[in-house]
């Protein structure tokens, strides 16, 4: 969800995030953001004489990257990994990711001082990019009714289960797709390409 500050974007992400019965987390990601603030972390157990891995908030069924163009690079790279192959590797060892994994992310617009472009790789994995704009008059006068008396975000009931997402995730697979769809699917990507 990309727009300037102030639009709701968070909100929205929040909505959505609240309304699968699963886990969920929040990362507000800054320039000073580390992969392992968002992947993970290694730390000694002194009283075990071992490393052990503390799991960072990418392990969720849904991240919500809060600003994910604020962040540099070496995050953005660290994230791809998780939105492509859903595992981690940190000091050389893989981690699954739960099933299922999305990530729900708001940026601003490039041109604000702070952000970085995000990668063409990256970007190729998010399903859609959407603009909210600002609301109408009317709109915004029924958001100042609606979040005067409070945060709604936090009233939100779960519409689905992780279950129900799976189930879905299952059914996509058996879509059956006419080899000359598959051609002239083809077709318009590679001339997009060109």
């Amino acid at each position: 969800v990309e727009d300037v500050p102030g639009v709701g974007k968070t909100s929205l992400a929040k909505a959505l995030s609240a309304s699968i019965e699963c886990q969920w987390r929040r990362v507000q990601f800054t320039p000073d953001l580390l992969p392992t603030d968002l992947l993970g972390v290694n730390i000694w157990l002194k009283a075990k004489e071992v490393f052990e891995f503390q799991p960072g908030p990418v392990f969720g069924n849904i991240l919500l990257a809060d600003e994910i163009n604020r962040a540099s690079p070496k995050v953005q790279s660290a994230l791809l990994e998780a939105m492509e192959e859903r595992q981690v590797t940190v000091d050389g060892k893989t981690y699954p990711l739960p099933t299922p994994f999305m990530v729900i992310a708001t940026q601003n617009p490039v041109e604000q001082e702070g952000t970085y472009r995000l990668p063409e790789s990256q970007l190729d994995r998010f399903l859609l990019r959407i603009s909210l704009g600002y609301p109408g008059r009317e709109a915004e006068v029924a958001i100042l009714d609606t979040h005067g008396q409070g945060n709604v975000v936090h009233e939100l009931r779960p519409v689905l289960t992780t279950n129900d997402v799976l189930g879905m995730i299952e059914a996509v697979k058996t879509v059956h797709l006419a080899p000359a769809l598959k051609h002239y699917l083809v077709a318009i990507a590679e001339a997009s390409r060109r």
